[in-house]
């Protein structure tokens, strides 16, 4: 949540080329034969659903899939991004790459030295997924929003207020959105964790305090998050667009980082002004979507956004229709305190329909955690197997896609 200043199912194959529906399939056939218990876990609303016999510790894959199988880990892996302390990536999380249980890596400022540091650093973790069983590009990514929330330098220079504000908006936020492409691309990222689509309410509350918001009108962050989303992704990035259902009503005081936040408002205001940007985000193809930690009330009045099945899979799936990656915000975030720890909290976000995992504790081993968590529920049916491998089913198409 913080800036940091230091319709489900396999859906994607139509959209991809043959590389990405190879991967697919093979995700796809690492389901185990078992019937499917339903979507939620037996801590969801459901509860009532039978649990199928665990699987196999190996699944078989097809004679013409691009590899032979997929362990339990390495099905979870495909939902979980990883992160790590200092300039040097440890060999622990080398190996989770070679080993193919890990979709991707989040990079920070501390992470980061210079361009060519980065690059050095990206082209480690590529010749660690060369040897990896699940054979497409990993996802590398930061927040490169612009102004004072990047973890490299250069573009784009102007926050997201200054580009609400400029002579021509729509033209800064194509710039911005093309520079942060090909600023990320030339190091060797791809993908993005922006643009903000929160809609502020006043000046100097959370999404404005550090120019993150375009605008307090809906309809030109609606324009000008388009705007940058269609740029950067023909740039060749993807964006995740953030923090679903919206941010706008915090104040400056409600972090998710530090504690959790309720934000009381209507269902009609939500879907409004806070939630309108994200029709014109989809419609411009933006790759993923993440959900915030804030708890929101008129959608579900106890359980923060992310480890939420109303507002994933019934307001952002259902509702809006967004068939691409759901991402959640910090699985370290205070504001889950009282949601277990890593993997009881991967696991619940598993079960809203979050697809990918961010593990951004700068810990390998909360990333293990996560993974640990998942495949054990993918196995013991507590999470519902046609429905985890949707889930990776979207995430290969993205990685796919990256080729």
């Amino acid at each position: 949540m913080t800036a940091r200043i230091f319709a489900i199912g396999p859906v994607v194959s139509r959209q991809l080329g043959k590389v990405a529906g190879a991967a697919v399939a093979v995700l796809l056939s690492a389901a185990c034969a078992a019937p499917a218990t339903s979507p939620a876990s037996p801590a969801s609303a459901s509860g009532n659903s039978k649990t199928p016999a665990p699987s196999n510790s190996h699944t078989t894959m097809p004679s013409t899939s691009p590899a032979p199988a997929l362990t339990p880990r390495q099905l979870a892996g495909e939902r979980v991004v990883y992160s790590y302390s200092g300039l040097t990536p440890p060999q622990s999380l080398l190996d989770r790459i070679s080993a193919g249980e890990a979709a991707g890596v989040i990079f920070f400022k501390d992470n980061i030295s210079s361009p060519a540091q980065i690059t050095s650093v990206i082209q480690r973790l590529e010749n660690a997924n060369a040897a990896s069983p699940v054979r497409m590009p990993l996802l590398l990514m930061t927040d490169q929003e612009g102004g004072q929330v990047r973890r490299m330098p250069g573009e784009p220079t102007l926050s997201a207020k200054q580009i609400g504000q400029s002579a021509d908006p729509k033209a800064a936020a194509a710039a911005a959105g093309t520079g942060a492409g090909q600023n990320l691309a030339g190091v060797g990222m791809n993908v993005n964790l922006g643009p903000v689509l929160d809609v502020y309410r006043s000046k100097g509350d959370f999404a404005d305090q550090y120019g993150r918001s375009y605008s307090a009108d809906p309809a030109v962050v609606s324009s000008l998050s388009s705007e940058f989303i269609t740029a950067q992704q023909a740039a060749g990035v993807a964006a995740a667009a953030k923090h679903f259902p919206g941010l706008g009503p915090a104040s400056a005081g409600h972090n998710t980082d530090y504690e959790p936040v309720t934000l009381d408002v209507p269902l009609s205001t939500l879907r409004s002004v806070d939630e309108t940007p994200y029709p014109a985000a989809i419609r411009a193809g933006v790759k993923l979507i993440m959900v915030s930690w804030a708890t929101y009330p008129a959608l579900d009045p106890g359980r923060p956004a992310g480890l939420s099945p109303a507002v994933v899979r019934q307001e952002l799936r259902q509702h809006l229709g967004f068939t691409g990656v759901t991402v959640t915000d910090a699985l370290e975030a205070r504001a889950l305190d009282q949601f277990g720890g890593t993997g009881q909290r991967a696991v619940s976000a598993a079960v809203a329909g979050m697809d990918l995992i961010l593990c951004s504790g700068h810990e390998v081993s909360q990333g293990d955690d996560a993974v640990d968590a998942l495949a054990k529920a993918y196995e013991s049916g507590q999470l519902d197997r046609a429905d985890f491998t949707a889930a990776a089913d979207r995430v290969a198409a993205l990685r796919g896609s990256r080729s």
